[in-house]
C-alpha cells in the first residue's frame, strides 16, 4: 500500500512567506535586489583575493572560501523563490526537494566547519604570531577546506539517510520557501517521532558544538591577550569583532530552526531569510568595510581592468 501511496505524491508545494499579493510583489523587488548584491558582494571578494597577489593568505583565503559558500547557499534558494514570486508556480519536484535538502546540508556544514578554521586562524595568528606561516602552510589551509566540505557531506548524507526510505501519501503543502528537512519529515505517512528526534540530535549536536568551540577559542584569545598586555586587549577584540558578529548571524536563525525543528509559529521562515539573504551580504560588509587591505585589493582589481579596457 505504502509503495502506491509513494508513486501519488511526485512534487511538494510552497505555501512561500505570505498569500498578499501585495506583500508577494514586495517580497519580489526585495529578494531580487538582495540577490543581486550578494552575487556581486560575495564574487568581488572571491575575485578580489583569487587575481590580487597581497592577498594570497590564510586569513584570506578562508575568507574567500566563505563568501563562495555564503553565494552558493543564496543560489541554491532565492532565486527559486524569486521565480515561485514571479510565476506563482510554487511547486518542487519530489527529485529537487531531496538535492536541495541535501546540498544545503552540505553547504550549511562546511560553512560551520570553515568558520571554526576561520578561528583557529585567527588564534595562532593573535596567540602564536612567530609560528603563523608555519602553523598556517598553504598545505594546512587545503587540508582544512576539504576537511570543511568532507564534514559537511559526511552530515548531510547522515541527514538523508533517514529520510529517503519514508513514504509520502499525502498531503504535499510545505509551509516554507525552501526545502526544509524538518517539514518534509512531518508529510511521511508514518510516525516520524523518533525520527525527528534523531534529526534534532545530528543537527543539533553539529550546531551546538560549533558554537561551543568558537566560543571558547574566542574567550581563550582574549584571556591570552589580557594576560600578557591588557592595552591590546580592545585591539585584540575590534579585530575578532567581525568573526563574532558572524558567527551570531549565521547561528542564531539556524540553532532556531534545528533545535526548535517543528515550531507552532511560522517565525522559523523569517529567520531563514537571515541565512540566505541578510547574512551572504552582510559577511563580504563586515570583513571588507573593516579591512583595509580588502578594500586595497579592490582598487587594485578595479585599476587592472581599467587599464585592460584602455589597451584594448
Amino acid at each position: 500500500m505504502y509503495e502506491a501511496n509513494y508513486s501519488e505524491v511526485s512534487e511538494f508545494v510552497f505555501l512561500g512567506l505570505s498569500t498578499s499579493r501585495s506583500m508577494q510583489h514586495f517580497l519580489l523587488a526585495f529578494s531580487t535586489v538582495f540577490y543581486v548584491t550578494i552575487v556581486l558582494g560575495n564574487l568581488l571578494v572571491v575575485f578580489t583575493v583569487t587575481f590580487d597577489s597581497h592577498l594570497h593568505s590564510p586569513m584570506y583565503f578562508l575568507l574567500a572560501n566563505l563568501s563562495f559558500i555564503d553565494w552558493c547557499l543564496s543560489t541554491l534558494t532565492v532565486p527559486k523563490m524569486i521565480s515561485d514570486l514571479y510565476s506563482g508556480q510554487n511547486t518542487i519536484s519530489l527529485q529537487g526537494f531531496v538535492i536541495q535538502i541535501f546540498v544545503l546540508h552540505v553547504l550549511g556544514g562546511s560553512e560551520m566547519v570553515l568558520l571554526i578554521a576561520m578561528a583557529l586562524d585567527r588564534y595562532v595568528a593573535i596567540c602564536k604570531p612567530l609560528y603563523y606561516l608555519t602553523i598556517m602552510s598553504p598545505w594546512m589551509c587545503i587540508w582544512l577546506l576539504v576537511s570543511a566540505w568532507v564534514i559537511g557531506l559526511i552530515h548531510s548524507v547522515a541527514q538523508l539517510a533517514f529520510v529517503v526510505h519514508l513514504h509520502f501519501c499525502g498531503p504535499n503543502l510545505i509551509d516554507s520557501f525552501y526545502c526544509d528537512l524538518p517539514r518534509f519529515i512531518k508529510l511521511a505517512c508514518t510516525d516520524t517521532y523518533r525520527l525527528e528526534f534523531v534529526i534534532t540530535a545530528n543537527s543539533g549536536f553539529i550546531s551546538m558544538g560549533t558554537v561551543f568551540l568558537l566560543t571558547s577559542s574566542y574567550i581563550f584569545i582574549l584571556i591570552t591577550v589580557w594576560k600578557h598586555s591588557s592595552g591590546g586587549l580592545s585591539k585584540t577584540f575590534s579585530t575578532l569583532s567581525a568573526h563574532i558578529t558572524v558567527v551570531v548571524l549565521f547561528f542564531g536563525p539556524y540553532i532556531f530552526v534545528y533545535v526548535w525543528p517543528f515550531p507552532t509559529v511560522p517565525v522559523d521562515k523569517f529567520l531563514a531569510i537571515l541565512d540566505f539573504m541578510i547574512t551572504p551580504i552582510l559577511n563580504p560588509a563586515i570583513y571588507t568595510l573593516r579591512n583595509k587591505d580588502i578594500k586595497m585589493g579592490m582598487r587594485r582589481l578595479n585599476s587592472q581592468l581599467l587599464s585592460l579596457r584602455k589597451i584594448s
